[in-house]
């Protein structure tokens, strides 16, 4: 089902501040410029503006980046997107805004989708845009963050949180994920899948970002959980025991968790569910099977366990989503919501 005849693209903004970091700003323009309609035409416009009139925007290399628009493309944007930057002065000092970029974020329409990449998120806070709500960012930057915005609910455990209408994502890489995100979001799995495909990074990664923090370094002797992992993959259908993972790595129970938890970011339950989640979202967006059948074969064994483990971690039923997202043609598209299921229990429902 493609977009209707009057159909306009969704505009990102991306606001570039001095001292950005190049690979951040480029981001959503690879990902927002990827994803088109059945017809060939782009579901997203991405333009880049400044808090100054056009011109030159200082980089944290050795180069400059020429900006064509001013912050007047705020007010046009649908969703604006806010990339890390080094040099934010009093917002990191103090928690307070520049007069021009509070000038800039006042020109952004209510309504309009906010999301920031790494330490973008200290704009937002600064704003006040992120009181008593949930928010992350870089983790070695999510203490800063905390103490100067005591009323951010600061988790930097996470790749990306997903609060409706406003989104943060952690360092550098978790930009793609959180654009990766809000294309699923927007369009479905299927165009966030090929978009993904297309810039050859995973559509979806497995854990937080506590596998990145800095840990005294493990014995090269140990083993890991990959071949668990995988296993457990190839037999979603099948009721799986925390002990049966274990044992593919030889493993105690209470060592693997361990092990688990360090190389993922999440508990083996906890990763489980997830892929679960996201196997029946693939075969309610593109088969016709049945509700009941979907949930056995993603191993939720009854659609009433499906249901709500698709509730918890989506915020919709299985026919709610469907409905949403899948379409006579197999094209996706809809919303989704970011928060994701965590149970500790391991086995198939």
């Amino acid at each position: 089902m493609g977009p209707s005849p009057g159909f306009r693209p969704h505009r990102v903004v991306v606001l570039a501040l001095d001292g950005l970091l190049p690979f951040e700003l480029g981001i959503p323009h690879r990902i927002f410029g990827r994803p088109k309609d059945s017809g060939g035409r782009h579901l997203y416009e991405v333009v880049t503006c400044s808090v100054r009139p056009p011109g030159p925007v200082e980089t944290d290399a050795d180069f400059a980046i020429e900006v064509a628009h001013g912050p007047e493309a705020l007010a046009t944007a649908d969703t604006v997107i806010v990339p890390a930057s080094y040099e934010l002065g009093p917002v990191f000092e103090e928690g307070v805004l520049t007069d021009d970029l509070a000038a800039a974020l006042a020109l952004v329409r209510p309504g309009t989708r906010l999301a920031s990449i790494c330490t973008g998120v200290y704009v937002l806070a600064a704003a006040g845009l992120l009181d008593g709500r949930p928010a992350t960012t870089h983790w070695a930057d999510a203490a800063r963050l905390q103490r100067l915005f005591p009323r951010v609910r600061v988790d930097p455990d996470v790749l990306f949180i997903d609060d409706g209408d406003v989104l943060t994502s952690a360092g550098v890489a978790a930009g793609i994920d959180l654009c990766l995100h809000m294309v699923r979001r927007d369009h479905g799995t299927a165009v966030a899948n090929e978009v993904a495909r297309r810039t050859v990074v995973p559509p979806h990664r497995d854990g937080g970002q506590a596998q990145y923090i800095e840990r005294p370094v493990p014995d090269p002797q140990l083993s890991g959980t990959t071949a668990a992992r995988a296993w457990a993959l190839g037999r979603l259908h099948e009721p799986i025991q925390l002990r049966d993972m274990a044992a593919r790595e030889a493993m105690s129970v209470r060592t693997f968790t361990r092990r688990f938890r360090e190389e993922v970011g999440v508990s083996p339950g906890q990763w489980l569910t997830r892929q679960r989640v996201e196997r029946a979202r693939h075969l309610l967006e593109s088969t016709a099977l049945s509700v009941d059948r979907v949930a056995r074969d993603a191993g939720f064994g009854t659609a009433q366990s499906m249901r709500q483990h698709l509730q918890a971690a989506l915020g919709v039923t299985p026919t709610a989503y469907r409905r949403t997202f899948r379409t006579e043609n197999g094209a996706e598209s809809g919303t989704e919501h970011g928060a994701e299921s965590g149970t500790v229990e391991v086995a198939g429902g």
